[in-house]
């Protein structure tokens, strides 16, 4: 991948999880409950914590998309499920 797409690309979705924790409320409103979130997060703001839990998730993926940490990474920790080499220490 290109390296300018992928820097655009990670701070795109950098951007969306920070839009995400900050404007959860709103998310709240506008998209509803999860009820999956309500029943196992806590007690009245289970949504609200998944939203923000969700937009740090998606900056994390972003900044390691942009700086390129991404696909070892994935490698790192699924690598093994999928046939992947066995890191070596």
């Amino acid at each position: 991948m290109n390296i300018i797409l992928r820097i655009i690309g990670g701070l795109l979705i950098l951007v969306i999880g920070c839009l995400f924790v900050i404007k959860s409320e709103w998310l709240l409103q506008n998209f509803g409950t999860v009820a999956w979130a309500e029943q196992h997060l806590g007690l009245d703001g289970g949504s609200r914590l998944f939203y923000k839990l969700l937009g740090v998730l998606m900056a994390v993926v972003g900044i390691s998309m942009a700086t390129g940490l991404l696909g070892s990474i994935v490698v790192g920790t699924l690598g093994g499920l999928f046939g992947g080499r066995a890191v070596q220490q």
